[in-house]
């Protein structure tokens, strides 16, 4: 297992690997949200991955799967604890998708190496993540209309590592940031489009959902 310097010092490399600006298709047609659930009383863990069709927001494809976490907890090496079990559920795919929205942060992480980069980089796919709480930055509040926005500067030297995005009126914004193939204005264009109704896009919506789901099932068969 990997000690925690270990996977800073991995951490550290991979973010060699990242490529923060836009490697997409022409034509964007299948959406991917990646999430995990955590049972409150074990250390199982459950991963999924939900296919939309990019269009119509319709569900095209799920994959789940169910383990122990592997990896313990620590602050800023939360990846490590997430990305087995997603890749696990990643091998059950038989389509894949053009670019992957993660419940997490990428770019906007205290080593600049988040879930987003993580699995894109693992993946070589275009991956971006859209978190519900800051992880680290500061940033003022954008303004209350739906699609406004404001930077998220980093703490130490002021790089903008991500945005502050107002999803609908009046709510809470999300926290975007690129995670590889994929640059910060487009993944935020991205976000914006998967969220017609609520807070959240509908990737990580159905994704959270299926998870619960999935590890439900998962302890009722123990």
């Amino acid at each position: 297992m990997l000690t925690e310097q270990d996977a800073i010092r991995l951490q550290e490399t991979l973010r060699q690997q990242v490529i923060p600006t836009d490697v997409l298709p022409a034509q964007l047609n299948i959406v991917a949200g990646v999430d995990v659930e955590y049972d409150k009383d074990s250390d199982l863990i459950a991963g999924a991955i939900v296919l939309l069709d990019y269009h119509t927001r319709e569900t095209l494809a799920i994959a789940t799967h169910c383990m122990q976490v592997e990896f313990p907890y620590i602050p800023g090496l939360f990846s490590f604890r997430e990305m087995p079990v997603l890749l696990e559920a990643w091998y059950k795919l038989s389509t894949f998708p053009d670019v992957i929205i993660c419940d997490g942060h990428g770019w906007a992480h205290p080593r600049r190496f988040g879930l987003a980069c993580h699995l894109g980089v693992t993946l070589d796919r275009p991956t971006l993540g859209c978190g519900k709480t800051r992880l680290t930055g500061h940033f003022e509040a954008p303004a209350v209309e739906r699609g406004s926005l404001s930077p998220l500067l980093a703490e130490d030297n002021g790089e903008h590592i991500g945005n502050v995005l107002r999803t609908q009126t009046g709510i809470n914004p999300v926290f975007v940031s690129a995670g590889h193939k994929i640059s910060l204005a487009a993944a935020t264009s991205l976000v914006l489009q998967m969220t017609t109704e609520y807070r959240l896009p509908e990737t990580t919506r159905k994704a959270d959902q299926y998870a619960r789901e999935a590890l439900l099932q998962y302890k009722g068969m123990l």
